[in-house]
């Protein structure tokens, strides 16, 4: 079949049409640092943000919603270890909701029971709750499996020992007890009411 030079005509637009359509889509597969835009940055363990560490600096700043969104976050990166079920609870105890903190705290210790800050954590939402008995044979627990070293869980017994023996102690107020968690292999106060 023979084509008049007005059908050809309309043949190489469409066919020319479709070639500059073809090549920036054609650019885009190039390898990479050859194309028109510029090489991505691989995406490794090493340049993902750690969601744990996330969380920590937004209990720091007060938003504590935040800190439970990039907890649970963390907890799909690093699974329900005794870190992210402590950090966890510490956020659901900041934003007052204290059966859920202190079932995720059991959890916590449960999964974890040489965690010293997931002890002291349980211990302040007792306290919260007016568990001071209880919250003072937890406070005894994480002061022991930390060795007396961490100076905010010997407050908090001492406060928590105070209240339940009835003396009267100028900070027995459930604000004056303090959040812990760990960052990098170290305790880090969290929250300071």
């Amino acid at each position: 079949m023979a084509l008049s030079s007005t059908g050809f005509a309309k043949q190489l637009r469409v066919v020319g049409f479709s070639v500059t359509l073809l090549l920036p889509l054609g650019a885009c597969f190039a390898p990479q640092g050859t194309g028109p835009f510029p090489p991505r940055a691989p995406r490794n363990a090493s340049t993902t943000v750690d969601t744990l560490l996330v969380g920590h600096r937004l209990m720091t700043a007060q938003e504590y919603a935040l800190a439970l969104d990039a907890y649970y976050r963390a907890a799909g990166q690093h699974g329900l270890n005794p870190d992210t079920l402590s950090a966890i609870g510490s956020a659901q105890l900041k934003l007052g909701r204290l059966g859920q903190a202190e079932e995720t705290l059991r959890d916590a210790v449960s999964t974890g029971p040489d965690f010293p800050a997931a002890w002291n954590n349980l211990g302040v939402v007792l306290m919260e709750r007016n568990k001071t008995a209880e919250a003072v044979l937890i406070f005894q627990r994480a002061y022991a499996l930390d060795s007396g070293e961490s100076d905010s869980i010997r407050d908090n017994l001492r406060g928590a020992i105070a209240k339940n023996d009835n003396l009267e102690y100028k900070d027995t107020d459930a604000g004056s007890f303090d959040l812990i968690g760990r960052g990098n292999g170290s305790y880090l106060l969290l929250s300071p009411s």
